[in-house]
């Protein structure tokens, strides 16, 4: 099993981000590169949660969102082809006195199966940057969205 640590500072507000991550409209991928739109299905989407398969390249799991805790995110794999066990994620994000948000992530990843336990391996190891580069791609994605909905330098926020 791999647990990753990954954390960005980034621009956009603790609730652009999470509206980021719970859109699960057409165009996830801009987002999201790792969800491609063919393999995104939404079972269930209520106010704070949602139960959805998403994935790529032949990999998908099917993820159990809770956001009702405005600063966390959990997402629980609850099947997959290649996860199993503890599988999923977890964003923290922590508003800073700077304007900017903290954002916390913690990517858990066990094989359910020995390609799965290949790629966990891998990404807990030399594939790490991978990650890395992905969460940096999403967050760039999320600021460019809201970049209008930026409050003025030394604005309150919400």
């Amino acid at each position: 099993m791999s647990t990753i640590h990954l954390s960005e500072t980034i621009t956009a507000t603790p609730e652009q981000f999470v509206a980021g991550l719970t859109d699960f409209g057409p165009g996830r991928q801009r987002l999201f590169p790792a969800s491609s739109d063919e393999y995104l299905k939404v079972h269930e989407l209520g106010p704070d949660h949602a139960d959805v398969t998403e994935g790529s390249g032949g990999v998908w799991e099917r993820l159990r969102y809770d956001w009702s805790d405005p600063h966390r995110v959990t997402m629980r794999t609850t099947d997959s082809n290649v996860w199993g066990g503890a599988s999923g994620h977890t964003y923290t994000l922590t508003r800073r006195p700077d304007g900017t948000t903290a954002v916390d992530a913690i990517v858990v990843r066990e094989g359910r199966n020995l390609k799965g336990r290949i790629i966990g391996v891998l990404l807990g190891s030399v594939a790490k940057g991978q990650l890395r580069k992905a969460l940096r791609s999403t967050v760039a994605a999320i600021e460019a969205r809201n970049q209008d909905e930026r409050p003025a330098a030394g604005a309150a926020r919400p």
